[in-house]
């Protein structure tokens, strides 16, 4: 009987071992390791053990491919190939791991908190915990960001050095906003100011950004982090009629060249060209993009939309995919994965796997003088001539911008149609 008695505890407690923990519904705080002993941290709530939404400000990014096997968790993002690999602790409470993007070979180290809500709390430093709380509710800002912020950053290192446009609201302590630059935006930020201290972050599933600065009433001074692999200083100053270059005026045909050509392969080994039957006496957009790019899923998102509500046989669109993927499978697997998300019905062809380098996609298409930006959208008219480049994508979170650029669009396109 004791041997009997003794059995049953054993197999008892092996399937208490073996069994998954739930994952609690509710919200949780993830936070990414980063340089300087920094915590990049993002909210999510948890619908149910398949499905949680991530919270950047207005943003809501729905995931609804999560693996428990035991006490290990994989969590994968959508579209992209980055995903969470981790560990339960024993009251299910907590979730410490990775977060793994294979083909760039990074990992970065993070841990999930659940019923913690607060992205930024005042006994918070960088994102890891004060050895002096001073409460959640926080010191009283010093200053308001709202407005338009003159920006540049790595302003020492001169083949770095880029300018970018600030654009905020402050409600209290809580900010939100983003960074406008030439090739794009810095997708939905969203944190506080705690006294003179600016803390925002962002996390979309590919990029994991953090900013953190000194604020005064005219000047921003701080620190950009991507991941835990990229560090660097930036400044800003107050300037309410502060533009940046025309984004229509940084790419063009270089002399020489009579327009856009190229061939490469779709999914199934064809050739595509603009020499097709297709594409002939019909408006083109040649959209350079890369699976990995938020600012170019923004973008497909938009394209995708307008297609279905302004539906035009004699308008096409063609994808030309940079990807970092190895590998021509796993290119076009990813491709495939972006297709399949947002119902792409447009062709998407693979111009370079390996590399997403764009000194090395400019050799693809030599007649452009360079290429700065994924995404970029090339207008073609029914002659074959190139009579637009658009550089980068300032999407949803640039507020007025994306509603000024989705007006132009749509202006642009009829006009050409209606040659």
């Amino acid at each position: 009987m004791k041997k009997l008695l003794l059995l049953l505890l054993c197999l008892s407690a092996l399937s208490c071992e073996t069994k998954s923990p739930t994952f609690r519904t509710g919200f949780w705080r993830a936070t990414l390791d980063v340089q300087d002993d920094k915590q990049l941290p993002f909210i999510f709530e948890v619908k149910d053990n398949e499905t949680l939404v991530i919270q950047n400000a207005e943003e809501r990014i729905t995931v609804d491919e999560i693996e428990i096997n035991g006490k290990e968790i994989r969590i994968q993002t959508p579209v992209f190939e980055g995903y969470f690999q981790g560990t339960f602790s024993d009251d299910g409470k907590q979730i410490t791991g990775d977060f793994i993007k294979p083909s760039l070979d990074r990992v970065v180290p993070f841990q999930m908190i659940y019923g913690d809500g607060v992205r930024f709390s005042a006994n918070r430093v960088g994102g890891r915990e004060s050895a002096s709380p001073a409460g959640r509710s926080g010191k009283k800002p010093t200053t308001t960001i709202t407005g338009n912020w003159e920006t540049v950053f790595s302003e020492n290192g001169p083949e770095d050095t880029y300018i970018a446009k600030g654009i905020f609201r402050q409600d209290g302590r809580n900010v939100t906003g983003t960074f406008r630059t030439t090739t794009g935006d810095y997708r939905f930020l969203e944190g506080v100011i705690d006294g003179d201290q600016l803390q925002l972050s962002t996390f979309d599933g590919a990029h994991a950004f953090l900013f953190t600065a000194t604020a005064t009433d005219s000047t921003l001074q701080g620190y950009f982090y991507s991941g835990n692999h990229w560090k660097e200083p930036f400044r800003a100053k107050r300037n309410e009629n502060y533009e940046l270059p025309d984004a229509k005026d940084l790419t063009y045909i270089k002399e020489g060249y009579d327009g856009l050509a190229f061939t490469f392969p779709d999914a199934d080994g064809t050739m595509v060209s603009l020499d097709d039957e297709r594409y002939k006496n019909k408006v083109v957009l040649v959209q350079i993009l890369g699976s990995w790019c938020p600012n170019c899923l923004e973008e497909s998102k938009f394209y995708v939309d307008y297609i279905k509500q302004n539906p035009n046989p004699d308008f096409e669109i063609i994808g030309l995919a940079f990807e970092y993927a190895p590998t021509q499978e796993k290119a076009f697997t990813s491709i495939q994965r972006l297709k399949n998300r947002l119902g792409i019905s447009y062709p998407i062809l693979l111009a370079q796997h390996g590399s997403e380098d764009k000194k090395l996609a400019q050799e693809k298409l030599p007649m452009l003088n360079h290429i700065i930006s994924y995404p970029t959208s090339i207008f073609i008219d029914k002659k074959g001539k190139v009579r637009r480049i658009h550089t980068g994508f300032n999407g949803a979170a640039t507020g007025q911008k994306f509603l000024d650029f989705k007006t132009d669009f749509d202006q642009y396109v009829k006009k050409l149609l209606a040659e």
